[in-house]
C-alpha cells in the first residue's frame, strides 16, 4: 500500500457567470443567500438597505464580521436574500454566508475566516418543549396543598 503524503488542499476561485461569489448561510431557523462583488460596501437585504432592514446596531455589526476579520471592509457589495426565523437568526446567517462567499472569491481567507469560527455553522437551535412541561425545562407548578 502506498503512504499518503500530507498535501496541502488548492482552493481554487468559484464565481458565477456575472463575477460574484455565492455563499449559502444558516443559523437557527434563517436561510441567507448571499452573492459578494467588488465595490464600495453597499449591503442590500431583501431589497432594502442594511441600516433599515437591521436597526439594531449588533446587528450590522455581527454582519461585517468577516469583513473586519479580514480586513476588508467596504471593499465588496454585498446582495442577500434571507428567510426564516427572526433578526437575530438573520443576522447570523448573513453572517455565515458572507464568509463562505469570501471564501469561495478569495481562497487564500480562508485560514483566517476558520480560525475565525466564521465558516462553521452554529448547531444552536431552541429546544423543544416537552410533554408534562410548561416550557422546554420549566416544569408545571407543584401544589402541596
Amino acid at each position: 500500500m502506498e503512504m499518503l503524503e500530507n498535501v496541502a488542499i488548492k482552493r481554487e476561485q468559484v464565481l458565477d457567470n456575472k463575477g460574484r461569489a455565492y455563499g449559502t448561510g444558516k443559523r437557527k431557523n434563517a436561510i441567507a443567500r448571499v452573492w459578494i462583488k467588488p465595490g464600495s460596501g453597499r449591503v442590500t437585504v431583501n431589497g432594502t438597505e442594511e441600516e433599515k432592514y437591521f436597526v439594531r446596531e449588533a446587528s450590522r455589526m455581527r454582519i461585517n464580521q468577516p469583513f473586519v476579520a479580514t480586513a476588508r471592509v467596504d471593499q465588496y457589495d454585498v446582495w442577500c436574500t434571507v428567510k426564516g426565523g427572526g433578526l437575530s437568526g438573520q443576522a447570523g446567517a448573513i453572517r455565515h454566508g458572507i464568509s463562505k462567499a469570501l471564501d469561495n472569491y478569495e481562497p487564500e481567507l480562508h485560514p483566517i475566516l476558520r480560525k475565525g469560527g466564521f465558516l462553521t455553522r452554529d448547531a444552536r437551535v431552541v429546544e423543544r418543549k416537552k410533554y408534562g412541561h410548561y416550557k422546554a425545562r420549566r416544569r408545571f407548578q407543584y401544589g402541596k396543598r
